[in-house]
């Protein structure tokens, strides 16, 4: 397969392609996988009985992915990676305070997986810890550097198989009795803290994808409608994030080790195919990694060609970056394996309060300020139309950014309204007072101009 020789640039009209159907199998078969299971049992983990735990999962992303599809729609409109189109509300500089951070947050969760897949490549491969670490990274790197079309491909098949693995788990686990009062409303087993907490959890999970899921819709056609890329991208993720946290959470009720070692915990259910279970597992993780790594790697190429002035990049080039990246996350996997509960958790949370304060930015300037309305050459051009630095939208971000403080808790810290809530809802301000606080500020410069193409 050849390798993908686009990166950062405009798509030309010419070299669209594509079915929007394409989004479902990719976003239903990227949350087929075990890191999502692991965050569907983090509500039973805190002490909620199922039922309170699939409302809250069900709920988070059902409003979560609202938000992440409003972005995938943004694709083939514009042509570009997700990040680019951040220049039009930050300036071709200054989006590099976003990028900096999407790149931060996408490291940590490549390591995550690593630290998640860590037992199953042992289960497979006779190597020690840190050795089933650094190869599930150079798999993620070799997949991310081939690019666009492969992952594609991955994620259509990997829909079947994981779709299927996870199916026959959810049927041999069922067989088992539930635990009492599983799913009685008046409980010992509901906390609103508990369930709040597990609502941000999975829309937490669900945004998190926002600053990069136009980044597997720019090769659609441009005449691709908006409302069919949306609900494509929303249905899938919707189906494969609740379906594999729902299973999660039932079997959280069973196994006490299932958020530290999920992908032993699935393969036992096999029996004598316990390996071969165990490399779909592995494999299905592996996507995950390479849409984190693949986007990564989009938004450092975006961070420094602002500055050199760059409208592409080369092969070369982008195998050096991401290498980089992969290293990075892989020794930062390597240094927190043995602590992983917390790490995992605090970067779920955490993400919140630097990639929602931009989602809401992007998705006011882009659905109400202009209306898609953009001129995507003036994203390559400090001198253009959008220039160096908006600094006001970046005000506007970092108080969104701090209009979480009172909100935040994390391992090591509980704010005062946490506390008195029981819990972090930071996501409902970090999404509406950097909204709310870009539109009034723009409101005024409404622009009614067709795209115009690099």
């Amino acid at each position: 397969m050849e390798i993908e020789n686009r990166g950062i640039e405009f798509i030309p009209l010419s070299e669209r392609y594509g079915h929007p159907r394409r989004l479902f199998t990719m976003w239903f078969s990227a949350n087929m996988q075990v890191t999502t299971l692991v965050v569907g049992t983090l509500g039973v983990i805190a002490g909620l009985n199922l039922l309170w735990t699939f409302v809250a999962l069900i709920l988070g992303n059902l409003i979560g992915t609202i938000f992440m599809a409003a972005h995938s729609a943004q694709g083939p409109h514009l042509g570009v990676p997700q990040m680019i189109q951040s220049r039009a509300q930050f300036g071709v500089v200054g989006a590099g305070l976003p990028l900096f951070i999407v790149v931060g947050v996408y490291t940590l969760f490549t390591a995550a997986n690593g630290v998640v897949m860590r037992d199953s490549v042992k289960a497979i491969l006779p190597v020690d810890d840190d050795t089933a670490i650094i190869i599930f990274g150079l798999a993620t790197l070799v997949i991310s550097y081939i690019g666009y079309e492969l992952i594609h491909k991955m994620g259509a098949w990997m829909s079947w198989l994981s779709g299927a693995l996870f199916l026959i788990v959810a049927v041999l686990v069922l067989k088992n009795p539930l635990p009492d009062g599983a799913f009685a409303v008046k409980t010992a087993g509901f906390t609103l803290g508990a369930f709040l907490m597990t609502i941000t959890q999975a829309s937490s999970w669900t945004m998190g994808f926002g600053p990069y899921v136009a980044d597997y819709s720019r090769y659609l056609p441009a005449n691709t409608s908006a409302r069919a890329t949306f609900w494509y991208t929303y249905i899938g993720n919707v189906l494969g994030s609740t379906l594999v946290m729902l299973l999660g959470a039932l079997l959280a009720t069973i196994y006490n080790d299932i958020a530290s070692d999920p992908g032993s915990v699935i393969a036992q259910q096999f029996g004598d195919y316990s390996k071969l279970a165990l490399i779909i597992v592995v494999i299905g993780v592996l996507e995950i990694n390479v849409l984190n790594l693949y986007s990564a790697y989009m938004s450092s190429a975006t961070i420094f060609s602002g500055f050199k002035k760059m409208t592409s990049v080369g092969n070369g080039t982008k195998f050096l970056v991401m290498a980089a990246t992969a290293a990075v996350a892989t020794i930062i996997a390597i240094k927190t394996q043995y602590n992983f509960n917390a790490y995992f958790a605090d970067i779920l949370i955490a993400q919140v309060y630097f990639l929602v304060p931009w989602s809401a930015i992007n998705l006011v300037d882009f659905y109400f300020t202009r209306s898609g309305h953009y001129d995507v050459r003036a994203m390559f051009d400090v001198n253009g139309e959008y220039g160096k630095t908006n600094y006001t939208t970046v005000a506007i971000y970092i108080l969104g950014v701090l209009s979480c403080i009172p909100f935040m808790e994390v391992s090591f810290y509980k704010s005062h309204f946490a506390e008195v809530i029981g819990t972090d809802i930071s996501w409902v301000p970090a999404l509406l007072v950097p909204g709310a606080l870009y539109y009034i500020a723009n409101r005024h410069r409404r622009t009614f101009r067709k795209v115009a193409h690099a």
